[in-house]
């Protein structure tokens, strides 16, 4: 052997042996540190599958969406699924891919459950929940639970480090926005112009006499209380039926949505809410006045406001507006959030928007319930295409271009498959697959289940922000 053939062998033994410490030996990586799961697939969207009846639990059923298949690429498994998931009727997942994690709740039994996605199994129920929830989110570092029990009229704060839970009296509350990191938490009330935050007293610490507190919990030795978001003045701030939060990607601002007309106020508007006057462990200072919201802050939104979805400066604001005749429109307003002026508004689907994610090629896509319900298809001036739009439609952000889905059934859950260019939804119970290129639906019919799907989420995301539910 010469000594260039010799350096060839060496070379290409050497590379032989890095792929098979790669791929062969101890635990496997694939990208940001993630563990190789057992089904060896990189690309995985999760189906939250309902299976009605007394005898019938829920399933977690994966897919590979590089292949769009629920199999294993070479056959030799005829589906994914996450291991000893038992849920009933699970309705949301909370996507947390960053920490390789799921939070599956079921609308069946009132439970969360923990989906590990590195094990690709279920984990114990978590305990404490107050009944069905219909609002629930866990910090991403899996420590605290916050819920809206609306049978219980209670909202829960579970810690589970500590393992107690606490249950603040909040009659018709119906859900929680939470910042990323937990450290903000506002509760929201039905029928109502007023927005709780959630303060944790520090120890020996009490109220001041001028906060009027709508419960403490424990009421002997108060560790938690539910007080109202006020102005500079330390007064209770009248908001017009608000319906959640979401917050700016810098974290400094909590953006509270009106929701007006559509929920049965006067104008739909977003109000900025500055998150330092609200920070859970901050003690007083989130119901000291000169700490609350400057009421400037308050933007009309006239196509309405219902959910939101912040992009760097941008916030884009979907809701209904009243018509004429009585029936509601959808719109989609996109909000200069820094200069605090609209830019623009487009028409959507109609219906509560409960889904929107950001995808590839410039896509925003907006999904709503009840859109046969709307203007568009019972409105006078209806045209037969508008009788045949759906309940999902995508939005360009470059071109402000707007199309419309064929009707297919309400639209209940949005995964974008970024860099591939995809988008998997739940519309109509069933599993469906877009192109983000063009907005043309790809054929699934090797990922149709047999069941009931409610939600899914791109489990291998780049980040915890590909997620609809929060």
């Amino acid at each position: 052997m010469n000594k260039r053939s010799g350096r060839c062998f060496w070379l290409c033994a050497a590379l032989c042996c890095a792929v098979f410490f790669v791929t062969g030996c101890g635990k496997n990586f694939y990208f940001a540190g993630r563990i190789l799961p057992p089904s060896k697939v990189k690309n995985r969207v999760l189906i939250a599958i309902q299976n009605p009846g007394p005898f019938n639990k829920g399933q977690l059923l994966f897919v590979d969406a590089f292949y769009d298949i629920r199999h294993s690429f070479d056959n030799k498994l005829p589906q994914f699924s996450i291991g000893g998931f038992g849920g009933a009727q699970p309705v949301t997942i909370q996507n947390i891919p960053e920490h390789q994690n799921g939070a599956i709740y079921n609308s069946g039994d009132g439970s969360l459950v923990l989906a590990d996605y590195a094990t690709e199994a279920a984990q114990a129920a978590i305990g404490g929940l107050a009944g069905p929830s219909s609002s629930v989110f866990i910090t991403q570092d899996l420590r605290f639970v916050y819920a809206a029990s609306q049978q219980s009229h209670a909202l829960t704060v579970l810690d589970r480090g500590l393992g107690a839970s606490y249950y603040l009296n909040l009659p018709g509350i119906f859900r929680v926005s939470v910042n990323p990191s937990g450290t903000v938490v506002l509760a929201f009330v039905q029928n109502s112009d007023t927005v709780y935050s959630l303060v944790h007293l520090q120890a020996n610490q009490t109220l001041p006499p001028s906060v009027h507190a709508a419960d403490c919990e424990p009421q002997n030795l108060p560790i938690y209380c539910a007080v109202p978001v006020v102005d500079k003045l330390g007064n209770p701030i009248k908001f017009d039926r608000p319906t959640k939060a979401v917050f700016s990607p810098d974290g400094s601002t909590g953006y509270v949505l009106n929701c007006g007309p559509e929920c049965g106020g006067s104008q739909a508007s977003v109000s900025y809410l500055p998150t330092a006057g609200v920070i859970v462990n901050s003690g007083t200072s989130s119901v000291a006045p000169g700490a609350g919201l400057d009421l400037t802050g308050f933007i009309p939104i006239p196509g309405g406001a219902t959910n939101a979805l912040p992009a760097g400066n941008t916030l884009y604001v979907a809701g209904q507006q009243l018509q004429p005749d009585g029936l509601f429109s959808g719109n989609l307003t996109v909000l200069d959030a820094a200069g605090q002026k609209v830019s623009g508004q487009y028409g959507i689907t109609d219906g509560p928007h409960s889904k929107m994610i950001l995808a590839d090629d410039n896509t925003l896509w907006i999904g709503s319930t009840l859109c046969q319900e709307g203007e568009r298809y019972l409105g006078s001036a209806s045209s037969a295409a508008d009788k045949t739009t759906g309940c999902l439609a995508m939005f360009n952000t470059a071109t402000q271009a707007v199309m419309f889905d064929s009707y297919k059934g309400d639209l209940t859950g949005l995964a974008a498959v970024t860099q591939l260019h995809k988008l998997y939804v739940a519309e109509g119970g069933q599993v469906h697959i877009y192109s983000t290129v063009d907005g043309h639906e790809l054929d699934n019919s090797q990922v149709t289940i047999t069941g009931t799907a409610y939600d899914v989420a791109y489990m291998d995301g780049a980040s915890n922000g590909n997620n609809t539910t929060y």
